[in-house]
């Protein structure tokens, strides 16, 4: 029996056996609290900074600008609350119209929290529009920053289609205002180059999980000078921006696969772009009612999400029949809890459909991913959309007895 295919590394990557063996030491015999002054406690503290440095040279940064937390969706929260807090006023946030529901729900909760006393107005939310490839386009954040602008908030890459923004135009155009600009780099950190003065960014958001990492542990990139106000109050730890007693085994896991996707980054783009072009070719090939959605170019090395023409509906079985293949693949995003079977927001803003919205299949691929493994994928796609086809063939035929009876 083949074992299963995993091509859902957008939702979470495999814990890379490197990383696990980094962490071993703190799941055990290493206990010890980073704020205590004993022995324990200094071991502890020597592994939190050296993971510190490793996150920060994933990025560019320098290792006192790497603020843990809990998650990405923690690092998105404290950048935006943060950031507005710390301004003193409600402020305007820009962000666009795709990004992750931690960015959202987050400007949402900006937006309403001021109205909803009534002692304040709410923070002014303005969503950039996005492009058929789901980019966003300079001038229309050029034109946003007219107004009175708090901070801008971009991702970095798409989790539905894959699309890499052009943050370093973005950016520029913010510091040419004095605008504070974040980016979410959960998706890309550790799959493309980031390098945080280069993309001119003042805050950035990271997750272990998605680069072969532990779940439970992200952290902040916030560039020296950036103020923000707390949203955990505790102890003080992290710089006093995040109050809790760190997670060193998790952090030192967070370190470890930060520093082997710094090792690996540039070969691993290339092998898994490799791998993406191949199947969008035999995608092509086998399947011709099939299209693509995200940028064709502008995009994650091992990131695919496509449709099938007339078929959108029959996703959810697709899905199934794949699973029941051994393949593990998503229908969309895998980071909410609400599996409503809507049409996809992402798509929607990028123009399509209800139809076309419903029907997106997304492949991510990542470390462990092999050759053998896309040449059976390639083989069990057009049998399972056959098996799917076949079925709704047969759901839509007239019921032929009750017609002889008629």
């Amino acid at each position: 029996m083949n074992p299963r295919i995993y091509f859902d590394h957008s939702a979470t990557t495999p814990l890379d056996p490197r990383v696990l063996a980094a962490m071993g030491p703190f799941l055990g015999g290493a206990f010890g609290n980073p704020s205590s002054l004993h022995h324990e406690g200094r071991v502890a503290r020597e592994a939190v900074e050296t993971a510190r440095a490793q996150v920060a040279a994933l990025i560019g940064a320098e290792p006192d600008e790497i603020i843990f937390t809990a998650s990405g969706t923690e690092a998105d929260n404290l950048a935006l609350i943060g950031a507005v807090g710390a301004s003193g006023r409600p402020g305007h946030v820009v962000t666009s119209s795709i990004e992750h529901a931690a960015i959202l729900e987050t400007c949402r909760f900006l937006a309403a929290s001021g109205a909803k006393s009534g002692a304040k107005p709410g923070t002014k939310i303005t969503h950039l529009p996005v492009d058929a490839d789901g980019l966003v386009g300079p001038e229309s954040l050029l034109r946003a920053l007219q107004s009175n602008v708090t901070m801008v908030s971009v991702m970095a890459a798409n989790n539905v289609v894959g699309t890499l923004q052009p943050i370093e135009e973005l950016a520029h155009l913010t510091k040419l205002h004095g605008v504070l600009f974040h980016t979410d780099a959960v998706q890309a950190a550790g799959k493309i180059p980031l390098d945080v003065n280069r993309l001119h960014v003042d805050l950035l958001s990271l997750s272990a999980h998605k680069l072969h990492g532990p779940k439970g542990i992200g952290a902040l990139y916030v560039r020296k000078g950036v103020r923000l106000s707390l949203i955990v109050f505790g102890g003080g730890q992290e710089r006093g921006l995040r109050s809790a007693t760190e997670n060193v085994a998790g952090i030192v896991g967070f370190g470890a696969a930060a520093a082997i996707a710094c090792d690996e980054l540039a070969g691993e783009a290339v092998r898994l772009a490799q791998f993406r072009v191949r199947i969008a070719r035999e995608l092509a090939r086998t399947l011709p009612h099939s299209y693509l959605f995200g940028h064709p170019v502008q995009r994650l090395p091992g990131h695919l999400s496509f449709g099938l023409r007339g078929e959108e509906r029959a996703v959810g079985k697709l899905l199934a029949a794949l699973d029941a293949a051994g393949v593990a693949v998503s229908a969309g995003s895998a980071c909410s809890a609400n599996h409503s079977g809507e049409p996809s927001a992402v798509l929607l803003a990028m123009g399509y459909d209800d139809e076309r919205a419903r029907g997106l299949l997304r492949l991510s691929l990542g470390r462990f991913n092999t050759q053998q493994e896309v040449d059976r994928f390639l083989k069990i796609l057009p049998q399972a959309v056959a098996s799917v086809t076949r079925g709704a063939a047969r759901t839509h035929e007239p019921d032929r007895t009750a017609v002889a009876l008629g």
